[in-house]
């Protein structure tokens, strides 16, 4: 799918699972749409096939998961999996929670992208948002 250059940067963010701690996931919503980017947040307990489904239907150019319930291996995998079948290879996904290094490594070879510890500085997560998605619209 190809992206129109001139629209603002559409992102999902969501939590799956029974993680009920949404506060970082405000936060990095409340400051992509304060970078211009377009923000659909999906709230709390979302499946995976939620989130790919709602990011299929609201064209984004991004996926954020915000996790802290340690499910990281188990949802990334699955998210991924879905969107491969779902043919949406020029989506990125990325996120960030409680996620160790080694398990971080292991999920970016299966093609997740960077994914931020807490305490991360939101401009980098701007900034790896938007040169990202830059590199996967066409000109």
């Amino acid at each position: 799918m190809t992206r129109s250059l001139n629209r603002p940067i559409r992102v999902l963010v969501a939590k799956v699972g029974l993680d009920g701690h949404d506060r970082g996931a405000k936060i990095i919503a409340s400051t992509l749409r304060d970078a211009g980017m377009e923000v659909i947040y999906t709230g709390l307990r979302q499946t995976p096939e939620m989130v790919v489904n709602a990011a299929l239907q609201e064209d984004v150019d991004a996926i954020g998961i915000s996790i802290l319930s340690g499910a990281h291996m188990t949802v990334f995998p699955k998210i991924i999996h879905l969107m491969k079948e779902k043919g949406m290879n020029d989506v990125l996904l990325t996120g960030g929670g409680i996620i160790p290094d080694e398990d971080m490594k292991l999920l970016n070879e299966m093609g997740v992208g960077k994914l931020f510890q807490p305490g991360t500085n939101t401009h980098e997560i701007v900034d790896y948002i938007t040169g990202q998605v830059a590199d996967k619209r066409v000109f």
